[in-house]
């Protein structure tokens, strides 16, 4: 059955912000995100296991320029998330070593206690750190900024894939406001597999600064303009808080980015297959769903979309009061 868990927390002061998703996926284990922020002006290395060259992972490898599949599961998880942020127009992360350090030891951890979580308990095996900006630190890893942010997400699946622990992971629609975050400039990935077992993948990112990002008033979107092979199906249930309650089958989230420290509204965000009327949908804002960040929004149709067919989609808001709108499409695979 699924599992699943997200929780969030704020007002650790009035300069801090977290968030803290898992999800577990059924046919493949699980995941979760992680984010946090520290704005005081106004806001918010051991063993990698070798991936198994499943039809999915293959299938994701023809797309176009996609990254080579090295078989290793920390790299290709690393590699695929800075592919999909590329084709969404942001900024790729840079591989920190220190931070591989972070994340490595942290999926050693889950492995050695066969457990996933994102909070390390002290007298367990394998502890570095409670948090994931406690584990930065013990990696040697540290903000020198007075603004910065940083985020986790994670899986634990039976298929040693980077590139699908990664897709899922950005499938999933609170792991993927972590995932396409504009603002994280680093990143670091670990992975560390169970005999015949799960396989624990870490993907840590750190922004030490604030200052880069998109423009005022700019935004990304996913899926991307004219993306191919874009998913049918989100299975609701295996998030928690599950975004659509009511119902487990649903369309595949599509999502709207602005930098973390940006506020988002949105008065129309409406898809419709080419030519037809626009479909039901739930909207995600942080005015109606305390998990969305301020900084992004998302609808969710209400039933699968159809296979091989084109949707169009259009946002009209503003991010930070400044007007935004955007038309774009995408085809299902």
């Amino acid at each position: 059955m699924p599992r699943s868990h997200h929780c969030s927390a704020s007002g650790f002061s009035a300069l801090f912000v977290s968030s803290i998703a898992s999800l577990m996926l059924v046919a493949c284990g699980g995941g979760g995100s992680e984010t946090a922020v520290n704005n005081n002006v106004a806001s918010s290395g051991a063993a990698v296991s070798g991936a198994a060259t499943s039809g999915a992972s293959l299938q994701l490898a023809q797309e176009p320029n996609a990254p080579q599949f090295t078989g290793n599961t920390a790299t290709d998880g690393f590699n695929w998330f800075n592919y999909r942020r590329q084709q969404a127009g942001l900024a790729t992360v840079s591989r920190s070593a220190l931070i591989d350090k972070a994340a490595q030891a942290h999926s050693d951890y889950e492995k050695t206690n066969n457990t996933i979580t994102h909070d390390e308990a002290r007298d367990k095996p394998g502890y570095t750190g409670a948090t994931l900006q406690e584990r930065l630190a013990a990696a040697g890893y540290a903000f020198t900024q007075t603004r910065f942010s940083y985020g986790e997400v994670l899986s634990a699946t039976g298929d040693t894939s980077g590139f699908n622990a990664a897709e899922d992971l950005i499938g999933a629609i609170y792991h993927r406001f972590v995932a396409l975050e504009p603002m994280f400039r680093e990143a670091g990935a670990g992975s560390a597999s169970v005999p015949n077992g799960y396989t624990y993948f870490t993907m840590d990112f750190a922004a030490n600064g604030l200052g880069q990002g998109l423009g005022r008033g700019g935004i990304i979107v996913y899926p991307n303009d004219n993306q191919q092979n874009v998913p049918t199906v989100f299975f609701s249930d295996r998030e928690t808080p599950d975004p659509v309650p009511d119902r487990n089958e649903v369309g595949y989230p599509i999502s709207v980015h602005a930098n973390i420290t940006a506020s988002v509204t949105a008065q129309s965000f409406t898809v419709s297959q080419r030519g037809g009327a626009s479909l039901p949908v739930k909207l995600l804002l942080h005015s109606n769903d305390s998990e969305t960040p301020p900084s992004a929004a998302a609808i969710i149709p209400l039933a699968a979309l159809a296979s091989q067919t084109t949707y169009d989609v259009q946002f009209v808001g503003t991010v930070d009061g400044v007007p935004v709108s955007r038309s774009w499409s995408f085809q299902t695979r």
